[in-house]
C-alpha cells in the first residue's frame, strides 16, 4: 500500500531530525513526506532541506500564518496546505506531528490492519511521554480513540469525511463520522510512539475556552459536554478546567457557532455518546 504523510510544522528545530529520522527509517517507507513549515523563525527549514538531500520522497512548503497556537485551526490549515501539493495516487494519508519518533515497523503494522479488514478506515497507536526517566502513556483519551498526533486515514474513508476541519475538536469529529458512515476505528497497543513535547505546551490562554466550543460545535448538547468536560480536566489532573470548557460551550451556543457536523450527524453523535456513557456506568 502506498501511504502519504503530511506533517504540519512551527519552530520544530530541537524534535523534527528525530521524527523524520524515525520515518526514513521504517521498514516499510512512505512514497511522499511533506513538511509545511508554519512561518517557523527557527532553522526547522533548513532540518528538512537536509533530509530533502538525501531522501527524494521528502519535500518542504511554506505556509504564512498567525504565530499564534491555538488548537485545531492552525495545524490543519497547514496540514490542508500541504495536501493541497499532493497527488491521489495513495492508498492512506497520515497527519503526523513533528514532535514524535516512531517504531520502525509502525507503518508496516499499519499497512497489515488496513489490509486484513476493507471496512478498517483509521488506525493508530499510541503516545507515551518520558517522565522520570521512563517512557508511560500519555493518557488523555479514551483507549479507543487515535490520537490527532498520527492518525491513518483510508482513502475512502478521508474523502467520505471531508477530510479534516480546521477547528478545534477536528481529531474527534473525524472518528464520529467514520463510525456515522460505517467505518471502523482500530488502536493498536503494541505501536509506541514516543511523543517529545507535551500536548498543548504552546497553547496560549485564549485557547482554554476552545475545547467547550468544541463540544458545541460537536452537536454534543450540555449534558454530554458536562460530562466530557469533567472527565477531560479530570485527566489532564486540572480540575479547574471544567468551568472553562463549560464557559467556552455557552460561549459557542450564545453566538451560535456553526457546527461541525449536520443535524443528522449531530443526532448519530449524541446517541453514540450517551450509549458510550451507558457503557461505561453499566
Amino acid at each position: 500500500m502506498n501511504y502519504y504523510i503530511v506533517i504540519p510544522s512551527h519552530n520544530e528545530e530541537a524534535y523534527i531530525s528525530l521524527t523524520l529520522q524515525s520515518l526514513v527509517t521504517q521498514t516499510v517507507l512512505p512514497s511522499k513526506i511533506v513538511v509545511v513549515n508554519d512561518n517557523s523563525t527557527d532553522t526547522t527549514a533548513a532540518i528538512v532541506l537536509e533530509f530533502a538531500k538525501n531522501y527524494s520522497f521528502i519535500s518542504l512548503v511554506y505556509k504564512t500564518s498567525d504565530a499564534i497556537h491555538l488548537p485545531g485551526s492552525k495545524v490543519i490549515q497547514a496540514f490542508q496546505k500541504g495536501l493541497g501539493t499532493l497527488d491521489d495516487h495513495y492508498d492512506f494519508i497520515v497527519k503526523v506531528d513533528a514532535d514524535l519518533i516512531f517504531p520502525t515497523n509502525y507503518f508496516e503494522t499499519i499497512i497489515q490492519h488496513f489490509q486484513s479488514d476493507s471496512k478498517i478506515g483509521m488506525v493508530g497507536g499510541f503516545a507515551y511521554i518520558e517522565k522520570n526517566g521512563e517512557w508511560i502513556l500519555e493518557n488523555l483519551t479514551d483507549k479507543d480513540h487515535i490520537r490527532g498526533a498520527f492518525k491513518a486515514y483510508r482513502k475512502e474513508t478521508f474523502k467520505q469525511i471531508g477530510g479534516l476541519k480546521p477547528a478545534m475538536g477536528w481529531d474527534t469529529v473525524d472518528e464520529l463520522l467514520c463510525k456515522f458512515y460505517n467505518w471502523k476505528v482500530v488502536t493498536d497497543f503494541s505501536l509506541k510512539v514516543k511523543h517529545l513535547k507535551p500536548t498543548g505546551a504552546n497553547y496560549n490562554k485564549t485557547a482554554r475556552y476552545k475545547q467547550g466550543e468544541a463540544f458545541y460545535t460537536l452537536g454534543y448538547g450540555f449534558l454530554i459536554t458536562t460530562i466530557a468536560s469533567a472527565k477531560l480536566a479530570m485527566m489532564k489532573k486540572k480540575p479547574l478546567l471544567f468551568f472553562d470548557y463549560i464557559k467556552g460551550f455557552r460561549k459557542a451556543k450564545s453566538e451560535k457557532s456553526p457546527l461541525l457536523v449536520t443535524e443528522e450527524q449531530a443526532k448519530f453523535i449524541r446517541n453514540y455518546r450517551w450509549r458510550k456513557i451507558k457503557e461505561k456506568l453499566f
